[in-house]
């Protein structure tokens, strides 16, 4: 009898953790992977074998009699050979976005909506409901330092109890067709789409939701939604007092209660308040997550040290939208003194193209007089593209500005320019989304200091 469930694209962040997911509910789970063929995420590739689950290479041959069902991404083609191979044998074929939504209606659903923070606030969720002893589950698209420490991919959980914590989406529009339990709104800042679209799609969301909390203390989300019950640093009885930021963490007491986070900037302070806001609907103590969050782990490429030599620091950060790059920006100048090199990657032709005016003002305004951004090329993950905008158009118009910026048309020669540059005090944030390879070419611009 048929009973697996096949993953194509199963590297990808979305179909890994539902293909976790089903491994650890005791499915039969198979999938197969591009970047596999090619040698790359090799580290995903094993952990999902631990798990049980067979990699096949992506030319149909996944596709058996053993096959029940196909789950695709909107990354996978219709002229893909596992889909052509389903569709001879007649298998069902599912798309991610249907395959989350059931998930998020079997449990207690908490979905983290918002353009920035969802995967850091789920992380951080994650943290607080466990020190709650609630046994949540998770799916999100951050690797949380925590799970891989357990040997697993870490963006994925199945727990006992009947909370799960969702990083709900708003990039493909699909977040509409969750139905949670509980919501959460962050923030919005235009993105992947405009405001407008996300005042819809967040609209929607809200409405779907059993409950809906939102951050106060962001004004478009605050009055987009204004009879929803919020949360911020002096609202819906919440109140944030004796900030201490430092370089990398950052004290501060809720509600009278003293929170050690070992993480920094304002923003983190924001996202550890919506976490415990939503784990308060759950019968979480303030104690319990402050206990919960002291030892929190972090999640992968979120302010990440990738290493200090001879008085350089190097960061990793996912920081790619607008909004992101200035609160990392800011979080790096509470570090008084220090000079920043802000190593930024774009990602995709299409987003650099619809957010180039904001990138341009983020850098402007976010860097200081003595600091310097490097940008290398657009990172193409390939598809069709019109690529009729380079990260040379960004570099020089910020330059223009009064900022100093140096364009290299190839990566490679960037961790020795760095090298030559920095001086002791310095800190190099290499910034960037979708690309595998952006923590490894952290590394290389370390291993190149002098």
């Amino acid at each position: 009898m048929r009973e697996t469930i096949h993953f194509s694209g199963i590297g990808g962040v979305g179909m890994s953790a539902l293909a976790q997911m089903a491994a650890m509910g005791g499915r039969a789970v198979s999938g197969s992977d591009r970047d596999f063929d090619r040698g790359r995420n090799l580290a995903v590739k094993a952990s999902l074998a631990e798990l049980g689950i067979k990699i096949y290479p992506q030319d149909g041959s996944g596709i058996n009699g053993d096959t029940a069902e196909l789950a695709l991404s909107t990354a996978i083609e219709e002229s893909n050979p596992e889909v052509a191979r389903a569709k001879e044998l007649g298998v069902k074929i599912t798309h991610r976005s249907e395959l989350l939504a059931a998930q998020v209606n079997v449990f207690d659903t908490i979905a983290v909506a918002g353009t920035s923070g969802k995967s850091t606030v789920a992380a951080m969720l994650f943290a607080v409901l466990e020190a709650g002893g609630l046994g949540p589950s998770i799916i999100t698209g951050g690797a949380l330092g925590e799970l891989k420490e357990r040997g697993l991919a870490g963006n994925a959980f199945r727990g006992a109890g009947k909370v799960l914590v969702v990083e709900a989406d708003e990039s493909d529009g699909t977040i509409v067709r969750y139905r949670p339990k509980t919501g959460l709104l962050l923030n919005i800042s235009k993105d992947h789409k405009d405001i407008a679209e996300l005042n819809r799609i967040f609209t929607e969301f809200a409405g779907n939701c059993g409950r809906l909390l939102v951050n106060a203390d962001d004004g478009p989300a605050a009055s987009l939604l204004p009879r929803a019950e919020k949360f911020g640093f002096n609202s819906g009885g919440w109140k944030v007092a004796d900030v201490k930021p430092g370089p990398f963490s950052s004290d501060f007491k809720i509600n009278g209660v003293q929170f050690s986070l070992p993480a920094p900037g304002h923003y983190n302070i924001e996202n550890a308040l919506a976490a415990c806001a939503a784990a308060s609907v759950y019968g979480v103590k303030l104690e319990a997550a402050a206990a919960g969050l002291k030892n929190f782990r972090g999640v992968e490429r979120r302010f990440v040290l990738t290493g200090e030599k001879n008085g350089v620091t190097v960061i990793d950060d996912y920081a790619h939208n607008p909004a992101k790059i200035s609160a990392l920006l800011g979080a790096l100048h509470q570090a008084a003194g220090r000079r920043v090199f802000a190593v930024y990657q774009p990602h995709g032709f299409t987003p650099t193209r619809h957010l180039k005016a904001e990138l341009i003002e983020s850098f402007a305004s976010g860097l200081n007089k003595r600091d310097v951004l490097i940008m290398p090329e657009i990172y193409y993950a390939g598809g069709t593209a019109n690529k009729d905008i380079s990260s040379k158009d960004i570099s020089d118009a910020v330059a223009q500005k009064g900022r100093e910026a140096i364009f290299f048309k190839d990566r490679s020669e960037i961790p020795a320019a760095v090298s030559a540059l920095v001086r002791p005090g310095d800190i190099v944030a290499v910034m960037g989304a979708r690309d595998a390879t952006l923590a490894a070419f952290a590394a290389s611009i370390l291993e190149a200091l002098p």
